[in-house]
């Protein structure tokens, strides 16, 4: 299973319905999307990003090298460039690895 947006706004929704918080989808879109706005808008600006044991984010710089295109073998000139860099948290990493292992 994988989920993307629709889920986190549906889980969104159940997880406030179970607390007693009711949350309409409109405004379960609207929060997720400000959540994924503030993490775009930080990396923009080479912010960095951490929730402590969960995840963080951050971009790094890489420098130019020379390439091969895959599909003709070309020697080709990579241009420098920012990406973002994601790391897992070691809680999370831990989790996951408890519950793969069962």
């Amino acid at each position: 299973m994988s989920m993307n947006k629709a889920g986190i706004v549906s889980e969104l929704r159940i997880e406030a319905s179970e607390k007693g918080v009711e949350l309409s989808e409109e405004h379960a879109k609207i929060i997720v999307d400000l959540f994924f706005n503030s993490i775009a808008d930080a990396l923009l600006a080479k912010e960095r990003i951490e929730i402590r044991g969960l995840w963080s984010f951050y971009t790094k710089k890489y420098g130019s090298y020379k390439g091969r295109n895959p599909k003709t073998g070309e020697r080709i000139s990579v241009k420098p460039k920012w990406l973002p860099f994601f790391k897992c948290g070691k809680e999370l990493r831990e989790r996951v690895d408890a519950i793969r292992k069962k």
